[in-house]
């Protein structure tokens, strides 16, 4: 997402659906462009908010929604369900997630193939790896308790 044209590409893309390029916008934009990693959507308000304290959360929602729908960021939900947004995602993966220490680690879409190949096979169930979060204890929490 990053670039000189990246602005203007997604500007030409709002437009095409009829929405206008606004100032707020090209402020989410900014953000956006600016993340790294998982964050949520009240956290992208918070930060819209201290660059400019009048951004309005709905607006922010929505340009995340409509980014999502052209491909420039992904949304998975945490295990205790709240909404996170994959900034430049490298590669579609699962989570796991400790609810013991409330560690989170991200796991290839190969690493989970198995799990999804055999709920396919057996259920016809097409999982979407992306929303893919499975809870448990990590290593360090598993070796506390016993």
């Amino acid at each position: 997402m990053t670039g000189t044209a990246f602005p203007e590409t997604v500007r030409d893309q709002l437009r095409a659906r009829g929405l206008r390029w606004t100032p707020q916008r090209r402020l989410i934009l900014d953000v956006i462009t600016s993340a790294r990693g998982h964050v949520t959507g009240s956290e992208f308000v918070d930060r819209c908010r201290e660059r400019d304290p009048d951004t309005t959360p709905s607006t922010v929602y929505r340009t995340l929604d409509v980014l999502e729908e052209l491909g420039y960021l992904a949304h998975s939900h945490a295990a205790d369900g709240r909404e996170e947004y994959h900034v430049l995602p490298v590669a579609e993966h699962a989570h796991l997630h400790c609810s013991a220490c409330g560690g989170s680690w991200e796991v290839a879409a190969d690493e989970v193939g198995g799990l999804v190949g055999s709920l396919r096979r057996d259920h016809g169930f097409v999982v979407d790896v992306a929303h893919l979060t499975i809870a448990g204890r990590c290593r360090n929490c598993e070796a506390a308790r016993a």
